[in-house]
């Protein structure tokens, strides 16, 4: 058998056995209080990693990210597993739907939280899916409500070796292991060595070198959201952080942060 078939069926049994813990992940309602739907069935997930429903409408999974195989520069049969056991978990179940305001996205599909109401193992498919390590966590500005949930699913997943977290495409990387990343969602972790506020824009330096090293900001227009949680990002210098999102090569690596909850403060200086 190819190398590529081996990796393939060992993630596969290793996905499929994981052990998950005892407890049972809080319903997505204590950190999502609105139900847009229930009793819903889903007939189907579509490559995209959308649900479709009984009724027609499409569900964004709010808060998490699928792996995108080769695209992540990663083997295809990670995204290829992540689709496949989505559609076990979900397709011809019913389910609840936790959507806040605005509770649609772009393209006219409902962004929730998904629950499955008769199910006391697994309750909560987003949880799912960040436990058997078949997703990353990726929280937008404006659904920041369910944030520490499912950080602790992935740390779960990340601890226990399980899916993407065997593969070194998804490994936690440093500042200087970002070469030839741009235009994929990394996770990074490091020490914040100077914070500073330009023309309305954070820059946190990981680096000396601001013209290769890399660099995490926040653009004037998402600063406000750092404000209204009490955040200053200035005081992230000399903290050793964790922060996600898509690399953008400017002078040197940069990801563009839109939350606080993009970012996960370590170890204080």
């Amino acid at each position: 058998m190819p190398v590529e078939g081996i990796c393939r069926v060992a993630f596969v049994l290793g996905a499929l056995l994981a052990p998950l813990p005892a407890w049972a992940a809080a319903l997505p309602t204590t950190c999502a209080p609105t139900i847009e739907a229930s009793d819903m069935q889903v007939v189907r997930a579509e490559k995209n990693g959308v649900l479709v429903l009984i009724d027609g409408r499409a569900v964004h999974l709010e808060g998490i990210l699928l792996p995108q195989g080769t695209k992540d520069h990663a083997p295809a049969f990670l995204a290829e597993q992540a689709i496949s056991t989505l559609s076990d978990l979900s397709r011809g179940r019913t389910v609840s739907l936790a959507v806040n305001i605005p509770k649609e996205d772009r393209y006219g599909r409902l962004r929730a939280q998904v629950e499955f109401p008769q199910d006391n193992d697994e309750p909560w498919l987003q949880i799912a899916m960040l436990r058997r390590g078949l997703a990353r966590v990726d929280i937008a500005p404006d659904r920041r409500e369910c944030a520490a949930a499912l950080y602790a699913a992935e740390a779960e997943a990340r601890k226990n070796k399980n899916g993407i977290w065997t593969q070194a495409a998804y490994t936690i990387r440093n500042p200087d292991q970002l070469a030839g990343t741009a235009g994929t969602f990394q996770v990074v972790e490091g020490k914040v060595l100077t914070a500073n506020v330009k023309n309305g824009r954070a820059y946190l330096d990981f680096g000396t070198d601001w013209g290769r090293d890399f660099t995490a900001t926040i653009s004037p227009d998402d600063m406000p959201i750092f404000r209204d949680a009490g955040i200053d990002p200035r005081n992230y210098a000399g903290k050793m952080v964790r922060v996600r999102g898509f690399v953008d090569q400017m002078n040197g690596p940069e990801i563009e942060l839109p939350s606080p909850d993009m970012v996960e403060v370590l170890v204080a200086p």
